[in-house]
């Protein structure tokens, strides 16, 4: 029996809409539609089952299934218990709502969903003398209710855990990035599996792991069991399984070098337990070492590295940190690409080399600019000047 198309709705980080759009694209997702830090989309439970499974940039997989007006407590409580909620869930079951509200109706996101639940509960009491039990801890049904003034929408999540829990990182330094970011910027900066990877500063490994996954086609909850669908009424495990047989055949070979390298002995300790957890500890090399001292792999690099802020980590000398990556960018890595997000404008002034593209994107709740260097063989004015007389000898052929 065919199964229905229905929308869903895949939830990211502000600036890696266009990264989800096209990853949704390339699964087979049918009408695709940019939103704000999220991207709708529509498909069957099969692609429910894809979104979540491979989705390197998606937080977390919704499937709206109520919408309605409200513009008083009454008209959402009144809507809420009309639902026929005992289809989705049994009387005695276990129920977790997660409010999300923007409006000047309801100023209270908690009152909103307690509301919520009085309407659920009050439907159950009256049909069956019992109601479900509210809980975050492994509920059997996950509800994401968003307002947006009196538009309400709910949806069931399909996912459990925010997808960026990728069950490979056992251990974090301090403010370590968050994987769907890190997935995101290597999206971000164009790189297509052709040439080495490089994080200076890799911290908890989480960037190198991200790229090594990315790298080797290796799906993105790879090493994650759980996910809420599986409590619905209607997952077939079977359908599960072939999703995730075909997307791990698809994993591949690599044919450069991913390295890590941070000044930090702990860091390179917590790099090496989440790498080997991973079990990519053949695919990656981790080096202990001052950005001064190491040099990237020999070949093309792509460098992609998250330093200090300053906000989150403290540090000495924060300006002067920059200004010695942009002198090591400068004598090390000419003829490379490197970037560098972070939320301090005034830092990046002291990498001393103009950018090429700067990208917006948040790192939590701190707004970053995710910058491209193209670090040039010789002086810039030197490329500026081989890529006029480029120009100029090919209008002389034409």
């Amino acid at each position: 029996m065919e199964q229905k198309d229905f929308k869903m709705v895949a939830k990211t980080m502000y600036g890696l809409e266009g990264v989800l759009a096209n990853e949704l694209e390339a699964l087979g997702a049918k009408n695709v539609e940019k939103l704000n830090r999220a991207v709708s989309f529509e498909g069957d439970m099969n692609m429910l089952y894809k979104a979540n499974y491979q989705l390197r940039t998606a937080i977390t997989i919704l499937k709206p299934i109520y919408s309605f007006e409200a513009n008083s407590d009454k008209e959402l409580y009144d809507n809420i218990y009309k639902f026929k909620w005992e289809k989705l869930l049994n009387a005695d079951g276990v129920l977790s709502i997660e409010p999300s509200v923007y409006s000047s109706i309801f100023t209270h996101s908690l009152y909103a969903s307690q509301k919520t639940k009085d309407a659920i509960c009050d439907r159950f009491r009256r049909m069956f003398n019992q109601r479900p039990t509210l809980t975050k801890e492994n509920p059997d049904l996950i509800l994401n209710l968003h307002i947006n003034e009196n538009q309400v929408t709910v949806s069931l999540n399909s996912s459990g855990d925010s997808l960026h829990r990728r069950n490979y990182r056992l251990r974090a330094e301090m403010a370590p990035i968050n994987e769907v970011l890190a997935a995101g910027l290597i999206q971000l900066s164009g790189w297509k599996r052709d040439c080495n990877f490089f994080d200076p500063m890799c911290g908890s490994g989480t960037m190198v792991i991200e790229a090594a996954m990315f790298a080797y086609n290796i799906p993105a909850q790879y090493y994650r069991y759980d996910f809420a669908f599986k409590k619905w009424a209607d997952f077939s495990m079977p359908e599960f399984r072939r999703v995730r047989d075909e997307a791990d055949k698809g994993i591949t070979e690599f044919d450069y070098e991913i390295w890590g390298s941070d000044i930090s002995g702990s860091a390179i300790k917590t790099a090496t337990e989440n790498i080997n957890n991973a079990k990519l500890h053949k695919d990656i090399e981790l080096f202990r070492a001052d950005i001064q001292e190491q040099n990237p792999p020999e070949g093309k690099t792509l460098i992609i590295m998250n330093p200090p802020y300053g906000q989150r980590i403290e540090t000495d000398d924060l300006f002067n940190l920059y200004d010695i990556i942009g002198r090591v960018f400068k004598n090390k890595y000419s003829g490379n690409t490197a970037w560098i997000i972070s939320s301090d404008m005034e830092a990046f002034k002291y990498v001393a080399l103009r950018p090429s593209q700067k990208i917006t994107v948040y790192n939590s709740n701190l707004e970053c600019k995710f910058c491209k260097y193209d670090i040039y063989d010789g002086s810039k004015k030197a490329k500026k000047q081989q890529g006029n007389q480029e120009e100029q000898e090919q209008e002389n052929q034409d």
